[in-house]
């Protein structure tokens, strides 16, 4: 099997075909949706505290760009129409056009940030993999943010969706970027990628 160097953990379990990664697509969406249902609510902010944003992280790094995006916006998706998938088991649109709805919204181009760099080797070194986790969190957190000032205003909006947010944020960010190499070590293991200091493939 040829790879390029935009290959992915997912990729070297076979040949890309549609079904496939419209599986991986499904799964990566209702892992975000499980995830969503370990849920804390503090009582100054409407934000929840959740595991969200680490299956952001974790499948836009094993999916890649696209497939990670596809997958969150079919979760959105699945959330929207009905399915208890947002957090605490909460549905419907209202959650996409209400304070949080930016964060959510956010996963799409979050989970495709940290793809695009995964797709690029980055994902294989914790240290490198945790700057890829922190540009998809920055990108999450401005969506949340712009999003959430419209209901509280500007002057509140970083108390409220940002600095109780990011001790816990940053420990998914090196959960994930301590998970994800590891990963890649069992995969050259296996034999099934290559071996290399630069990542390179």
């Amino acid at each position: 099997m040829h790879l390029s160097r935009r290959a992915t953990l997912v990729d070297f379990a076979g040949e890309s075909a549609w079904i496939r990664d419209a599986v991986l697509v499904i799964a990566g969406s209702l892992v975000t949706g499980l995830l969503a249902q370990a849920e804390i609510r503090l009582p100054w902010t409407p934000v929840p505290v959740t595991l969200q944003p680490l299956a952001v992280f974790v499948i836009g790094a094993v999916l890649g760009s696209r497939r990670a995006a596809l997958a969150m916006a079919l979760y959105l998706v699945e959330g929207t129409v009905g399915l208890p998938f947002f957090a605490g088991g909460a549905a419907g649109p209202a959650h996409l056009l209400g304070p949080t709805g930016g964060y959510l919204l956010g996963f799409v181009p979050a989970s495709f940030v940290v793809g695009w760099f995964a797709e690029r080797g980055w994902d294989r070194h914790p240290l490198r993999a945790a700057i890829a986790m922190l540009a998809g969190s920055a990108v999450l957190f401005a969506c949340g943010l712009t999003q959430l000032s419209l209901f509280v205003g500007r002057e509140h909006a970083l108390h409220m969706g940002l600095y109780p947010f990011v001790a816990g944020d940053l420990l998914k960010v090196a959960v994930a970027a301590g998970l994800l190499p590891g990963l890649w070590k069992l995969v050259e293991r296996a034999g099934l990628a290559p071996r290399g200091p630069s990542g390179d493939r």
